[in-house]
C-alpha cells in the first residue's frame, strides 16, 4: 500500500466558513474562530458547557483555591462551565474518598439549567440583603467568590471597559459581605487603565493580589483575571 505523503490526514485542517446572505461578516468570523478553536473543541470533548470552563481549571491549577471541602458562590454562573469545574475539584459530590465534601452555589439572573453537586438560584447579587441569602443558603460564609461576568457590549471599547470594571467592583462588594477569613475572589476585568481604584480596594482588603491572563484566555481579547486571596475579614 502506497503511503501518503501528502501530509493531509495528519493535522487538523482549519475549517474555511463562507459568508451567507445575511450573515455579517463578524459573525462569520466569530463562527470559523469557534470552528477551529481547540479549547471549544476540547469543552464538547470533555463534556464542559463552553471553553470558559478552562479559563477557571487554569487558575485553580496555578493557585489552588478551589480546594476539597470549600464552599463556593459563582456570581452571575450561566452557562455553568466553572461550576461544572467547581464541583469536581471541592468534591461537592463526595467521589473523593477520605476527603472533605465541598459546596458550591451558583446565582445568575436567567434561570440555569442545573449542574449535578451544584446548587443554583435565580438572584440578582446586587439586590438588598442578596448577601444575607446566600449566607443562608450555604449554612454560613464563603471560601471562594468567583465571577466570570461581563456587561452588555455596547461596541465602544472604554464604555465596556469601564461598566466591567464596576461589575466587578459591585462583585468584590459582595465578596467582602460573603467570604470567611483567608477566602478567596477571582474575577474577570478587562485590561484598560480603569481598574486602579479596584485594585487598591482588593488590596487593602487581601493579603496578595494578581492580575493574570490565562492560557484559555484568547489572545486577541483584553480580558483578564484577578486573584485575590487571604481575605482579611
Amino acid at each position: 500500500m502506497a503511503k501518503n505523503t501528502s501530509g493531509r490526514g495528519q493535522r487538523d485542517l482549519k475549517v474555511k466558513v463562507k459568508t451567507a446572505r445575511g450573515r455579517k461578516l463578524s459573525s462569520t468570523r466569530w463562527l470559523e474562530r469557534q470552528l477551529n478553536d481547540p479549547y471549544v473543541k476540547r469543552a464538547q470533548a470533555e463534556g464542559y458547557r463552553g471553553r470558559a470552563a478552562f479559563k477557571i481549571l487554569e487558575l485553580d491549577d496555578k493557585y489552588r483555591f478551589l480546594v476539597p471541602g470549600a464552599r463556593v458562590v459563582d456570581l452571575g454562573c450561566a452557562p455553568g462551565g466553572w461550576l461544572q469545574v467547581a464541583v469536581q475539584r471541592v468534591n461537592a459530590l463526595g467521589e473523593k474518598q477520605g476527603k472533605r465534601v465541598g459546596t458550591v452555589l451558583g446565582v445568575d439572573l436567567q434561570e440555569v439549567e442545573p449542574v449535578a453537586g451544584a446548587e443554583v438560584h435565580q438572584l440578582d447579587f446586587m439586590e438588598d440583603d442578596a448577601d444575607e441569602t446566600v449566607k443562608g443558603w450555604l449554612g454560613g460564609r464563603a471560601d471562594v467568590v468567583m465571577s466570570d461576568m461581563a456587561a452588555a457590549s455596547s461596541g465602544h471599547k472604554q464604555t465596556d471597559h469601564l461598566r466591567i470594571i464596576a461589575l466587578c467592583e459591585t462583585a468584590a462588594q459582595f465578596a467582602f459581605d460573603v467570604l470567611a477569613p483567608g477566602g478567596t475572589f477571582v474575577a474577570k476585568v478587562l485590561a484598560g487603565g480603569a481598574e486602579g481604584d479596584l485594585q487598591k480596594l482588593l488590596k487593602q482588603k487581601f493579603e496578595k493580589v494578581v492580575n493574570v491572563k490565562p492560557p484559555a484566555s484568547r489572545s486577541d481579547s483584553s480580558e483578564k483575571f484577578v486573584v485575590a486571596t487571604g481575605f482579611r475579614g
